[in-house]
């Protein structure tokens, strides 16, 4: 059905007279008459009755107004769902207990008159085809990893570096220190089941193993970050690396230890993703209030992978 036709049917309705219809939507009057007549071919009733006063409503016609009316106010939210600067700003970020969670929080607060869509996109792949669809704005990202170079409409910007701590249960043989260096870790069993080949953290702690020698396990199912605490407390033998900003409810009696690892600092970069094109007024809002909050990066004693973008 052509809305052109609803939106004339409703015009003339309200109106009372085909003439005033054309005028109301800067047409001819004989464009009015074929659009009703081609309306009425649709729904396969008369919808007017000619009158010495105009045009009057059918039965039929008095029936399909409302429902009329409710198409055209469907398709007005449609458009104003899509509508640059009148539809919330959809980011992505990764995970609900992370660090992109936590810049986003502060982004709200900031600017509350903002209406956000936070959103959960697992890949950097799947996260650039729905940037470059427009189902999302931004992405927060580690980007790009090796052999995969970010591409040439996507653009992006450095806006945390978080450290890497360790975190072992009370009975770890590390458990008592203030801090531990990177030699230190060294033979040490650190789970991560969460690690998935072929994501950007996976190439992150695959140059960290082979940098420093570590030994990181990523085996057996991943039921998420309660059972992964739960196995750590009550494991000497496991400790698992935790982002300085992950925010985790701690469970009571775990005796759970944050360790700060050091020489060099390990940090995880996180970056902001987004379309060259994409138009959405807060984005340029989202990106100035990372420039202001943003970390230093590439400090003095830390390390990231070479692959990652200096800023």
């Amino acid at each position: 059905m052509d809305l052109d036709t609803v939106r004339t049917f409703v015009a003339a309705a309200d109106a009372g007279q085909f003439q005033e219809a054309a005028a109301e939507l800067a047409v001819t009057q004989q464009a009015v008459s074929k659009r009703i007549a081609a309306l009425e071919r649709d729904v396969g009733v008369r919808l007017f009755t000619r009158t010495p006063r105009g045009a009057e409503l059918t039965i039929d016609g008095q029936a399909f107004l409302p429902h009329a009316r409710e198409l055209l106010r469907v398709f007005e939210r449609a458009v104003a769902s899509v509508r640059t600067g009148r539809r919330p700003l959809r980011v992505d970020i990764i995970a609900s207990r992370g660090a992109a969670s936590g810049l986003m929080r502060g982004f709200h607060r900031a600017h509350s008159e903002i209406e956000l869509d936070v959103v959960m996109v697992h890949d950097i792949e799947t996260a650039v085809t729905a940037i470059r669809s427009g189902e999302i704005d931004a992405s927060f990202r580690a980007v790009a990893a090796p052999g995969r170079p970010l591409p040439e409409d996507m653009a992006s910007v450095r806006v945390l570096d978080e450290e890497l701590q360790l975190l072992t249960g009370p009975a770890h043989a590390l458990a008592g220190a203030r801090s531990v260096t990177m030699a230190q870790l060294a033979g040490h069993r650190i789970w991560m089941p969460g690690i998935v080949p072929g994501t950007e953290w996976a190439a992150y702690y695959d140059d960290l193993v082979s940098e420093f020698g570590l030994t990181i396990e990523a085996t057996g199912p991943n039921f998420g970050s309660d059972a992964l605490l739960d196995t750590v407390a009550d494991t000497p033998a496991l400790a698992t690396f935790m982002g300085g900003h992950t925010r985790l409810v701690w469970p009571s009696g775990h005796g759970l230890r944050r360790i700060p690892v050091t020489d060099p600092v390990p940090v995880y970069p996180h970056s902001l993703l987004w379309h060259r094109d994409n138009p959405h007024p807060a984005l340029a809002g989202l990106r100035s209030h990372l420039a202001v909050t943003a970390s230093g990066h590439g400090a003095a004693g830390t390390w990231t992978p070479d692959w990652v973008r200096p800023h």
